[in-house]
């Protein structure tokens, strides 16, 4: 039918119109979305209103400006800055002192001295890393410094610590173990007192055991001394150190490995010199800690051991006239030197208790012979010592939250440290005699992060009836950087 088929042809005509229509306006969105897209670039890249856009000009001035910038900063480095191959910190402590004595002191060119100034120490260390292993803390370390005592007349400084330090294991992560093993010169890790380096010791002189020797002086004027430990002088040799076990409480920043340990081997005969015989000394420090949190009243509960077996050159005195006036000394052979030693502490704000004992083997040759032998007779000498503090703190000084808070310019908070310390020692136990005590009432005050002034009063207790008493009276000032 003709009337049918004509329907048929405008209906198609009329689905391919609407087809038409529909891509006309897609391509038309697709227009004025393009065209809404140029507008805004356009007026995002408009001047504002009041603004001048940049010229060359300006970007050259600019450029300019930053060159000599660069240069003047560079040259500010250069001559205003300490430059080093490698990182650097530069530390020091200086003491200034005043010192009273009961005694009247005579000898050389002294006259019945019984009070000075002195310089307690003047210090200067150089340390900082060689090699920095930023993923797990392995690092490699050096130290060096030097010091120097006016007091005793000697002008130039003596090298104290020269040593490198490598870290075995990983430091990055405060729950893990740690071991460091140094080599060169430094301090002995044996007991509490001779661990403390010169900065941080909380009394102005050591403990009596510490030291090689202790002078006196007798009633009649003479000056003598009877022998130390000699454990308080710096040693050359290879010390490992470390920890196991650490416990750590985030919240207040706090690591206490259970178990803290070093074992080693050094020279033996002291600082700055090479061994005076073929045998090395060892040396070796075990302690526990309570494992507590840092909120417990059992934190910083300590004890540990420590020993050191060597070897020292025995030597013989013997008169070399027949009048008995002069003598001479010749050596003998080897003998021991020995020390055993316990400690414990309790460091808990404001509170904290010290207490160490020491026993010390000596073979040595007793007094002056009357003439040259070839196997004289000596014997072994056995010291003993104790040393107890205790001491009480006022102030925020030790408390860590309150210190790290942020305040302007140097502030520091004040702090006062009262103590008093029992220290006895007793060169050889054999002879009723020759101990030596010393009653040490004292306060400390922190009145600046790296200053102090230290104010201590030694009362002597002596059992030798011909020494005379010397008590001291000791005010220092110890200022670093």
């Amino acid at each position: 039918m003709p009337g049918t088929a004509a329907a048929v042809t405008n209906a198609a005509e009329i689905t391919d119109l609407k087809k038409q229509i529909e891509q006309l306006q897609k391509t038309m969105e697709a227009l004025q979305a393009r065209v809404e897209q140029a507008e805004s670039a356009a007026a995002a890249a408009a001047p504002v209103e009041g603004e001048v856009p940049a010229t060359q000009e300006d970007i050259q001035g600019l450029t300019t400006d930053l060159e000599n910038f660069k240069w003047q900063w560079q040259r500010e480095r250069e001559t205003h800055t300490a430059l080093s191959t490698r990182a650097l910190t530069i530390g020091g402590t200086v003491q200034g002192r005043y010192g009273w004595n009961e005694a009247k002191f005579s000898g050389g060119d002294v006259v019945r001295r019984d009070n000075s100034f002195d310089i307690g120490a003047a210090l200067i260390s150089f340390s900082g890393n060689l090699y920095r292993d930023y993923e797990e803390g392995r690092n490699l370390l050096y130290r060096v410094s030097f010091g120097a005592s006016p007091q005793t007349g000697v002008a130039s400084a003596n090298l104290l610590d020269a040593q490198v330090s490598y870290d075995v294991l990983p430091t990055i992560n405060l729950e893990e173990s740690r071991l460091r093993l140094t080599l060169g010169q430094q301090l002995l890790p044996f007991g509490l007192e001779v661990n403390a380096t010169e900065d941080l010791k909380p009394l102005i002189q050591n403990a009596l055991f510490t030291g090689a020797s202790i002078p006196l002086t007798t009633k009649d004027g003479r000056s003598v001394s009877i022998p130390g430990t000699g454990l308080a002088a710096r040693q050359i040799g290879f010390i490992a150190r470390g920890d196991l076990f650490p416990q750590v409480d985030w919240g207040s920043n706090y690591r206490a490995p259970i178990v803290e340990y070093a074992i080693g081997v050094v020279n033996g005969n002291g600082a700055n010199r090479s061994d005076d015989n073929s045998a090395k000394d060892f040396i070796g420090h075990l302690g526990f800690t309570a494992p507590v949190d840092y909120n417990s009243w059992l934190r910083e509960i300590k004890i540990g051991g420590s020993f050191y077996f060597g070897t020292q050159n025995v030597r013989e005195t013997y008169y070399t006239d027949a009048s008995r006036t002069a003598t001479a000394t010749t050596l003998l052979d080897e003998g021991e030197k020995n020390r055993v030693g316990l400690d414990f502490s309790y460091n808990h704000n404001p509170i904290g208790l010290t207490f160490e004992w020491v026993r010390s083997w000596d073979e040595v040759y007793p007094g002056i012979s009357p003439f040259k032998t070839k196997s004289p007779e000596h014997y072994i000498r056995k010291g003993e010592a104790f040393t107890t503090t205790l001491f009480y703190n006022f102030g925020a000084q030790f408390v860590k939250s309150y210190r790290s808070q942020g305040r302007y310019d140097d502030w520091w908070p004040k702090s006062y440290q009262v103590f008093f310390r029992w220290d006895s020692w007793d060169p050889d136990i054999r002879n009723a005699n020759d101990k030596i005590q010393y009653l040490t009432p004292g306060i400390n005050i922190f009145f600046a992060e790296t200053t102090k002034l230290q104010l201590n009063y030694y009362h002597q207790i002596l059992e030798d009836s011909n020494i005379e008493r010397n008590d001291q009276f000791l005010a220092q000032i110890q200022f670093g950087f």
